[in-house]
């Protein structure tokens, strides 16, 4: 055994040993720090986390990463800006209770002997019945609009009432060629 090490227990004799405790480290954040990043996020609210950090480096204040700079607005719950809404993610689109309610306009490709139609349809969100459509080579906003038109008529003549909200399909379509469409 080295005779520092026999000092150094000598030295430690009576005390507590603290193996894995936590000991101040040099680059942990002290609260004086924390501080003066909150303060200088409330003189500059709009400023981003990245932002911030580059700003207090500039002003000489505090020098930390913006990772840093995250976790202290995070845990002192200041990411959210002010004024925001939640997040409506998750939310879907209410389906509604009755038959023709609301009526949905979708427009899809087809293949068929290697030509391209386009297939316009005014489905029923409830019942999702086929109100009406349409297979054409070219298919333009004019030509929706008259299919639309076709569907009210057709619901008007049959003695609903007034027609239903048409709105256009929310959903993007991609052009899809299947081996049942094919020759």
């Amino acid at each position: 055994m080295a005779v520092g090490k026999f000092y150094d227990w000598r030295k430690r004799y009576g005390e507590r040993n603290c193996h894995s405790g936590k000991v101040p480290r040099d680059f942990w954040r002290r609260n004086w720090e924390r501080q003066k990043i909150l303060d200088f996020q409330t003189q500059y609210p709009d400023a981003g986390y990245r932002r911030l950090t580059y700003m207090l480096l500039d002003a000489d204040m505090v020098a930390d990463s913006p990772a840093s700079v995250w976790r202290v607005l995070r845990q002192a719950g200041r990411l959210r800006r002010n004024g925001s809404s939640p997040s409506k993610k998750g939310t879907a689109f209410v389906q509604p209770l009755a038959a023709h309610e609301h009526w949905q306009i979708d427009i899809a490709h087809i293949k068929i002997h290697g030509t391209f139609y386009y297939l316009c349809a005014v489905l029923d969100r409830a019942s999702r019945y086929l109100v009406a459509w349409d297979l054409r080579a070219s298919m333009n906003e004019g030509e929706v609009e008259v299919l639309s038109e076709r569907a009210k008529e057709r619901f008007r003549k049959r003695g609903r009432g007034s027609s239903p909200t048409t709105v256009p399909s929310s959903s993007q379509r991609t052009s899809r060629s299947s081996s049942g469409f094919r020759a």
